[in-house]
């Protein structure tokens, strides 16, 4: 059986680790580079978790999962000095530890999934833009240009809901289901500085702002020294201002910034921003997998759970699961 997974990410990689033994498994991802919003930016002597900050372990699965990459070092715990402000207001600074532990990828987030698409057939830089069934009743993948990527039995799309909507053909019998999973959006903002600004934590958990994380990256384990910050707005604002123009959302994200850390941000060394469009989704009340067994067709990602990284390792190990039978 020959298999097209849509999406390079944690859900995508968990698929297809899966079920390489047993069917011919290939991966499209429009970026130069694997683990979708788990991603990691180099600027200069400044680093960056732009998108994914860290993960938890919950389930028996994914902390059996997460085991081996933690011998290997892939994932290291981040014991961060952590504080909660309700806007300018300080209210409590914690340091996180192994009783309930934080985890990031070593030396970026995007290590994690660099290390587990070792060996997997993954095509970077093409952007799946159509799918037709063709004479022989299998589905052929076009890029951009409607260059030919393929012939399949199976479709499967990772991609955000409504870019899952926009890619498989309106026969999928779960159309409606993604175009009703509502995904939201973030702005990360990244600023270098040459000399580290005086702060008494690592992580901060802001409310009652436009901004709701900030972060020290450079804090994290394996991390260059430069003194870097990365800050999300709220969902909820960057909803209202996508289409602003970038150097409005930074001027704007700084300012907030620097009111409620005492610091003026303004003067960072580096600046940079970057939009995400599908950036989080809330806990969904219905987890059921998106399979259209009359059409070969399927789509997951975590946002058939919840916006987290242990989401998106669930939801591919369930649907590997089923494509196991299916193929058995």
């Amino acid at each position: 059986m020959k298999i097209a997974i849509i999406g390079a990410g944690i859900s995508a990689i968990t698929i297809a680790q899966n079920l390489k033994a047993i069917a011919s498994v290939s991966l499209f991802e429009k970026s130069r580079g694997v683990g979708g919003r788990m991603a990691f930016r180099r600027s200069g002597s400044y680093e960056y978790d732009h998108g994914a900050q860290f993960f938890t372990a919950k389930t028996k699965n994914f902390k059996n999962f997460i085991k081996p990459l933690i011998r290997e070092n892939v994932i290291k715990r981040w014991d961060a000095r952590f504080a909660e402000f309700k806007n300018n207001k300080l209210l409590r600074q914690i340091t996180w530890g192994s009783e309930y532990p934080h985890y990031v990828g070593a030396p970026g987030m995007n290590s994690i999934s660099k290390y587990l698409s070792k060996g997997l057939d993954v095509k970077l830089n093409i952007k799946v833009n159509k799918i037709i069934r063709n004479a022989a009743d299998s589905w052929e993948l076009f890029d951009d240009n409607f260059n030919n990527l393929g012939e399949f039995d199976w479709v499967i799309s990772t991609a955000p809901p409504i870019q899952s909507a926009e890619i498989l053909p309106e026969c999928f019998k779960h159309h409606n289901d993604l175009l009703n999973k509502e995904m939201v959006g973030c702005f990360s903002l990244m600023l270098g500085f040459s000399k580290a600004l005086p702060l008494s934590w690592d992580a901060a958990l802001i409310t009652d702002a436009d901004i709701s994380w900030v972060s020290i990256n450079n804090s994290k384990p394996d991390r260059v020294k430069s003194f870097s910050m990365l800050v999300h707005s709220t969902n909820a604002w960057a909803e209202k201002h996508l289409s602003d123009n970038p150097q409005s959302v930074i001027s704007y994200l700084t300012r907030e910034t620097s009111k409620i850390i005492g610091h003026d941000t303004n003067q960072a060394d580096h600046i940079d921003l970057h939009a995400w469009r599908y950036a989080n989704i809330g806990k969904q009340a219905k987890s059921d997998l998106l399979i259209d067994y009359d059409n070969s067709l399927a789509a997951c990602g975590d946002w058939l759970i919840h916006g987290r990284i242990e989401s998106a390792f669930e939801v591919g190990l369930m649907m590997a699961k089923k494509f196991k039978q299916i193929i058995n």
